[in-house]
Formats: C-alpha cells, structure tokens, sequence
C-alpha cells in the first residue's frame, strides 16, 4: 500500500511538473500581430467648424404702454398670434389730484366766458339787425363765440384724458389701450390685471406688457473658439440640429461673424449669427438649444481613408500598403510615404501615394498562432 501512494504521488507530481512547463511555454510564445485590412474609397470629405448657441427669433418687442397706472383687462395670453394694432390689455389711468383740479378750474373758466361771449354775441345780433353795428363787428363777435366754444370743448376734452386717459373723440388713438406694434406670436405677458404700469419716459425703460417675437424668421444666435473664427465667412451653409427635436436637421445661411471677441471663464469667443430656414411643419420655439456645424470646405470625389490608418513622422505621413496576399497566415507590409488633403477627423483625403484597389494596413488584432 505503502509503494503504491509513492509510485501515486511520484505520477502527480510528474504531471503537475510537466503541466506547469506547458504553461510557461505557451505563456512564452511569442504574440502575432493580425492587422484588419482597408481598401482606400472615393469618397466626400467635409469639414465643419461647430457652433454651439441657441435659436430666437430676429424680430422680439417688447410691449410697453406710453401712460401709467392699473391693468384693468387682458385680452392676450402667451402662445397666441397677433396682428399690428390689435389690444393686448387696457390701463385704466389713476388721476393725479393736481392735474385734475387744475382741468376742473379750467373747464368752468371755459364755461363762464363762453356765457359772456354769448350774452356779448346777442347784443351785437340785435344791434346788427337795427343797422347800429357794422358787418366787420358782428363777424367779429360770431367769430369770438366759435373761439369761445372751442376753448370749452378742449378744456372738457383734456379733462376727460385727465380722468380716463381717453376721450370719445379720439378713442381709437388712445394710448390707454396696449397695442402690438408687429404682427407676430406672443412669447410672454408678465402682467396680470390689477398689476400698476409705468409708461416709457427718457428715465424709465418702463413696465413690460408683453412680449411679441414674428416667429416665422428665426436666427441662430452661438459662439466659436477663436482658432476656429478664422475660416469663417459669411454666406457659409450651416446645418442645425436642436436637442429638443429629434432626427431634425435644419438648413440655414451664415450671416453674421462677429468683430470683436468676448471672454468667456479665459476661453475667447467670437459670436456669430445664421439665418434659419424653418419648414412650415417644424415650430421651433423661442430658446431652443442648437449646434450649428458650419462648412468651411468640402472636397468631392476623393480618394480616402480613414484616419487612423495613417502614420505621422514630422511632416510626413505613411500607410503600410499589404505587399503579399491578404489570405495568408504572415502578413508583410511595405511601409509608404503618402500626401494627405482634408481631414473631417474620421477620414482623410490622399493626394498621392497610393492608388484605389490597394490594401493597406488597418487596427491591430493581437491573435497567438
């Protein structure tokens, strides 16, 4: 029993001695590098300077009233459209207790003289029928009591805008009725009736009743890195994609490049402008986030590959075209120096080198054999 375990225990230590020997071996051998194989392509490489901002439309107003006081009604609310001249909301005007003495006091001195230049105009009537007076006297007192009564109506006229702000005369001209002064949508109307205004003066920029944006003319509004700045111009095409609609892609027309940069946490800026082209099935909203990717070049017909394929030494550029079959086990290159063209950073353009139908050396697989 006792030679058995031995002879047992010398066999497994044999096999274990021998298996580890194994291992190390393979551990050993050495790795074969397998390389994928890309045939270069005719292609259209583009190359785009990205923008980030945000769309607005062009044409934004606010709606400030020209006289203060009380929202007494609104008759808009925001999302609504609107035409020029149509009442956004209505401001009943608090009288100011000087003002409208002061119209009060002038009102009934209108009043007494007119009574006096009437009582003046009929003696002169009665005398002018008798033959005392010349025509010359009664034209001029007939002309007196017109001036009389003008006097009057003005003077209960700017008592009425002194009380209400409006008179019936002038009623459709009344600037206690807020109105848009653009057709368009509005986007806001911070005001609720019984809120007190404040009209636009040279001091005061005035309450803000509305605000109304012609949302059929939409422009992207965004910034670029200052090393990108200098390839822009305008009429430059710009394709626009918005975060909040998805799968929509809009087209739009650079038009605007800023002169000067702004400073942004030490990164320099410059701010550019496009024009956006909205299909009347699309309703961009007011602030939409957008990336505006600019086209600065655009080569087509080229002969192409990709990127990584391509190996930088100073300033020149090598691929390793497959010189053998691509079937067999060993793969052997020729290492080749080429002319590279635009960059989209996926592909890149060759100018020289190599030819369409050649084999060239692609991402590494590492494999044992």
């Amino acid at each position: 029993m006792k030679r058995f375990l031995k002879i047992f225990s010398a066999v497994l230590f044999a096999v274990m001695l021998i298996s580890v020997f194994v291992f190390l071996w393979q551990k050993t051998r050495p790795v074969k590098a397998v390389y994928a194989i890309v045939e270069p392509k005719v292609d259209t490489i583009r190359q785009f300077v990205v923008a980030t901002g945000k769309v607005e439309p062009r044409d934004e107003v606010l709606i400030k009233p020209q006289i203060s006081g009380i929202i007494s009604e609104v008759r808009k609310e925001a999302g609504q459209k609107v035409s020029k001249n149509e009442v956004i909301a209505t401001v009943k005007v608090i009288p100011e207790m000087g003002a409208l003495s002061g119209a009060e006091s002038r009102v009934s001195v209108a009043e007494i003289s007119l009574a006096q230049v009437r009582r003046e105009n009929s003696r002169t009537e009665t005398l002018h029928a008798k033959g005392v007076v010349s025509d010359e006297e009664i034209e001029q007192s007939r002309t007196a009591l017109k001036k009389a009564e003008e006097e009057l109506q003005n003077a209960r006229e700017n008592l009425e805008i002194v009380q209400n702000g409006i008179t019936n005369r002038y009623k459709e001209l009344s600037n206690t009725q807020i109105r848009s002064t653009i057709d368009g949508m509005i986007l806001d109307v911070p005001v609720k009736v019984g809120n007190s205004v404040i009209q636009a003066n040279t001091f005061n920029d005035g309450t803000t009743i509305a605000t109304v944006a012609d949302m059929s003319n939409m422009q992207f509004q965004g910034n670029v890195d200052e090393t990108d700045v200098g390839r822009l111009k305008e009429k430059m095409p710009v394709k626009l994609t918005i975060g909040a609609l998805q799968n929509v892609e809009l087209a739009a027309l650079l038009e605007y490049v800023s002169p000067k940069a702004t400073e942004d946490n030490g990164v320099i800026l410059f701010e550019v402008k496009a024009a956006v082209q909205v299909p009347d099935t699309i309703f961009v909203r007011a602030g939409y986030s957008a990336n505006a990717n600019i086209l600065v070049e655009s080569r087509e017909g080229v002969l192409t590959v990709p990127e990584s394929t391509i190996e930088f030494e100073g300033e020149k550029s090598y691929v390793y075209v497959l010189s053998g079959n691509a079937d067999v086990e060993e793969q052997t290159f020729e290492k080749r120096e080429v002319r590279t063209g635009l960059s989209n950073g996926i592909d890149i353009e060759i100018l020289s080198g190599i030819v369409a139908g050649e084999k060239i050396r692609g991402a590494k697989e590492d494999k044992k054999r």
